[in-house]
């Protein structure tokens, strides 16, 4: 296959995710506005804007396979951004405490010289254990996860806040469903050196 595989996100963590597949990759920043619309479900946002992420790139890719991803956590009814405060954080940690959150994933492998996409939704949820004041407090110092929807990292010290975990992949947690996306490669006839 010698289509250029492009990520199109900056995320420190999706990258190192997309390393572990040992294929050579570019990254590329999608300049797009990530604000949910007026009657969107979490479900359709993350969808939409893993699209927009991959179509954004495409424009300067001409035969290029493009992963855009999305994700968000819900609670409930409520979607859970990224905290980037210390005092957002605590309080989406307590808010979840005891809680079962679902995290989706968009995942779309978008070709930009044919201007198709695979798309796919990826749900993972987390069970909390019941979070005391201290513990918060002292994870949030430790790990300072503030550019982490939900306010944790579940490959550091964040495993520790959970009772539970469910989902097919559990890289789609962290927000780069590699099961998925495997399968996505595979059907464009990319070479993936893990699985020969």
């Amino acid at each position: 296959m010698s289509k250029t595989l492009v990520l199109a996100s900056t995320s420190v963590y999706r990258r190192e995710l997309l390393e572990r597949l040992q294929l050579d990759f570019v990254t590329a920043a999608p300049d797009i506005d990530e604000t949910r619309l007026p009657t969107e479900t979490a479900r359709e946002m993350v969808a939409r804007l893993a699209q927009e992420k991959a179509a954004a790139i495409a424009k300067h890719y001409a035969d290029a396979l493009i992963i855009g991803s999305d994700q968000c956590a819900v609670l409930g009814e409520q979607i859970l951004g990224k905290p980037h405060t210390h005092p957002n954080a605590v309080a989406q940690l307590k808010a979840s405490s005891g809680k079962t959150v679902e995290f989706l994933t968009g995942l779309c492998l978008y070709d930009s010289h044919t201007q198709t996409a695979q798309l796919d939704v990826i749900s993972f949820q987390v069970e909390f254990r019941t979070l005391h004041d201290a513990e918060i407090e002292n994870y949030l110092r430790r790990e300072q996860p503030y550019n982490c929807a939900g306010s944790f990292k579940s490959e550091g010290l964040g495993i520790s806040l959970f009772k539970r975990m469910q989902g097919d992949d559990p890289t789609a947690l962290i927000g780069l469903p590699l099961i998925r996306l495997c399968a996505m490669l595979r059907e464009q006839g990319y070479f993936i050196p893990s699985a020969v």
